[in-house]
């Protein structure tokens, strides 16, 4: 009988769990009970038994001589019931919850941002004083749509820099990179459509994926970029709508788009209907700037996107879009939609923070304490038998491989017990195939005690 009700639970949770994710919608005519028995390998019985409990409790309803519908409104979207589902504890949601919700004492080399200390934090206080003499609409009123015109024409002249040829009447300002992303998949994406992306990916792309009901791919990446013959093969079989991608310096792994790899991908584009988002939030930690997409392509398959969060300041939430002239106007009315105006204030300061005479000196210390920082942590890894995957040219990233048979997600909940935030490669992995990977930010790994912390927990 025990067994019998565990049958029946899993029965009631896997209905349950398409409700919540949406995938069974108000009025969806659930599988047969002969089909449900067949697919989970159970008894006609049980299965009877489990869609009677669920009526039973209102979720579901039987129409005589038609079989079982979905009862109730949509359900409030739940993206961590949506399929592949992972273990919570280790989801991209949850490490993001968890770095960002950790307090001070938490140590947090599985993160994605700089230490406080290393952000431009003069540059943003003299903006601010700045700021506080500036006419009251610069306080206080909405923004054009397009947003400020003056960070727009920076914007212009720092993309001409990487090649991207782009008038300031063709960027969008948007309160983050990732809303620039969610815009975009709001224009282009219908719920259903495939999407690229490289596997490893930042996590949250898979998160906001989720969130649009699209179906995520993931294409290997190698230290050169995406496989060109398996992002061909993927094309093929999947119709893309969408690739998005960083071609500066890649999340998580730290590698460099060649310029070959750029072009076969372009080229491979050209034949399909494929769009492009080129996420390029770390351009100032490159220190001699890799190929963009963007600039080979002249905006015409690929949207340039980036914000601020990395480099000047994470509360002031600014980012932007750079599209073709004839994508401009839709982009818009959505930004009017589904924000209405954006921040005229954030704009402002990192306008003038930008621009500031230290900010480019700050950089260039950036980029020296990075450097000096991944020579430091690459050993002290090794020494553990944690080894990088590749070194990087630049920026904060280390994409490493675990010693055989220990697995990241184990070694992630251990060493949260004792006050480390990792982040375990799966949650980069659309495949899941990345289970004894790890990425670490060299910038939050000066602490001795996380050296200490994964000691123990390797050695356990």
């Amino acid at each position: 009988m025990k067994r019998s009700g565990t049958r029946i639970d899993a029965v009631m949770a896997e209905i349950q769990a398409k409700i919540a994710s949406r995938a069974y919608l108000p009025g969806t005519r659930l599988p047969s009970v002969r089909a449900q028995a067949k697919t989970m390998r159970l008894s006609i019985s049980t299965v009877v038994e489990a869609y009677e409990r669920l009526a039973a409790e209102g979720i579901i309803a039987s129409r005589p001589g038609a079989g079982f519908y979905v009862l109730g409104p949509v359900a409030p979207l739940a993206l961590a019931e949506i399929s592949p589902r992972l273990d919570r504890e280790v989801d991209p949601l949850w490490v993001s919850r968890q770095s960002l919700e950790a307090d001070s004492a938490v140590l947090k080399p599985g993160c994605g941002w700089m230490p406080p200390s290393w952000l431009y934090e003069a540059g943003i206080r003299r903006a601010l004083r700045a700021l506080v003499k500036a006419d009251l609409l610069e306080l206080t009123e909405y923004p054009t749509p397009l947003g400020h015109p003056a960070l727009r024409q920076l914007l212009s002249r720092r993309m001409r820099s990487t090649g991207i040829e782009v008038p300031p009447e063709q960027i969008i300002l948007t309160e983050s990179g990732t809303q620039a992303i969610d815009l975009i998949c709001r224009f282009l994406l219908e719920p259903g459509d495939t999407v690229l992306v490289d596997d490893p990916c930042y996590f949250n792309f898979h998160a906001l994926l989720k969130a649009h009901r699209v179906q995520a791919v993931g294409v290997p990446y190698t230290p050169n970029g995406p496989d060109v013959e398996l992002f061909s093969a993927a094309l093929q079989a999947h119709s893309p709508r969408l690739y998005i991608t960083n071609s500066g310096i890649h999340n998580p792994t730290g590698a460099t788009l060649s310029p070959v790899v750029a072009h076969r991908i372009l080229k491979l584009a050209d034949s399909s209907d494929l769009v492009i988002i080129e996420d390029d939030i770390f351009a100032d930690f490159e220190v001699n700037p890799a190929p963009r997409l963007a600039a080979f392509d002249g905006l015409a398959r690929v949207v340039h996107i980036g914000s601020f969060s990395k480099t000047v300041s994470a509360s002031l939430r600014c980012g932007y879009i750079a599209a073709r002239a004839d994508w401009i106007e839709s982009l818009l009315d959505l930004k009017i939609a589904t924000t209405f105006g954006g921040g005229r204030l954030a704009a402002d300061i990192v306008l003038t923070t930008l621009t500031d005479s230290g900010y480019r000196r700050h950089m260039e210390t950036v980029r020296q304490w990075l450097a000096a920082q991944m020579e430091k942590t690459i050993p002290r890894l090794e020494a553990l038998g944690i080894r990088p995957w590749l070194v990087p040219r630049a920026g904060m990233f280390l994409w490493c491989q675990l010693p055989k048979g220990k697995d990241a997600s184990c070694l992630s909940r251990s060493c949260l017990q004792d006050g480390v935030v990792l982040a375990p490669g799966n949650v980069f992995s659309q495949s899941l195939s990345a289970s004894d990977f790890m990425r670490f930010n060299v910038a939050q790994s000066t602490d001795d005690r996380i050296f200490d912390v994964l000691a123990r927990a390797l050695s356990a």
